[in-house]
């Protein structure tokens, strides 16, 4: 399971293909605003042998452009800029950084589960948090919230409270236990205001 980023002409290709080889669509959307060029996320869900849905992903993933040939870039070494240690002090946890993105993934403390099997942080369960630094002591942050049906609003006010723009809020999945929402976000400004206001969001959130 996960989401596929698209083009818009390349939606509707894409997802025939999943659906003629079994996959479920689990849901068709934006997570950010005034992107160019526009992108859509397309999330899946396939059941089956691992050789199979690798190819039958493959197979789906070329009625696009997506550069399936092109090894993944290995991360630069050296000393990471002052904005990963702001961060983390602010959040009071390690991140990764890689490729000039500060990621953190943080896992719900109650476990989430579909059709009994049990999630992981690496499907999309998980708090996904990202910085990149944007200019001289300022950071760009994205990602997504996983969120209860209570903790929705809570973590908007909390987001607005600090100018973090809520881009998106919508279903990832279709039978997960318990029903979550996942909140897209984005801002730009200086480095500990924008972690201040993740980490006031976050306070809202049953994560470990």
């Amino acid at each position: 399971m996960g989401d596929l980023v698209l083009l818009e002409n390349e939606l509707t290709p894409v997802m025939k293909k999943l659906r003629a080889m079994g996959f479920d669509i689990t849901a068709a959307h934006n997570h950010v605003l005034n992107e160019t060029p526009h992108v859509m996320y397309l999330h899946y869900m396939g059941r089956g042998k691992s050789v199979e849905l690798a190819k039958s992903l493959h197979a789906a993933l070329s009625e696009s452009k997506t550069p399936l040939d092109k090894p993944v870039p290995p991360a630069p070494g050296g000393e990471s800029p002052a904005f990963v240690k702001t961060v983390e002090d602010t959040l009071g946890t390690k991140g990764r950084f890689a490729g000039g993105v500060l990621s953190f993934a943080i896992p719900r403390s109650a476990a989430v589960t579909d059709r009994g099997m049990a999630l992981t942080g690496a499907q999309g369960v998980g708090e996904a948090i990202n910085f990149q630094e944007a200019g001289p002591g300022k950071v760009a942050t994205t990602g997504d919230f996983v969120l209860t049906a209570e903790e929705v609003n809570p973590v908007i006010s909390a987001l607005e409270d600090h100018d973090i723009q809520v881009t998106a809020l919508h279903s990832h999945m279709l039978t997960e236990q318990p029903r979550l929402f996942f909140m897209h976000f984005w801002s730009v400004g200086n480095t500990e205001s924008v972690a201040k206001g993740i980490k006031a969001a976050l306070s809202h959130v049953a994560v470990k």
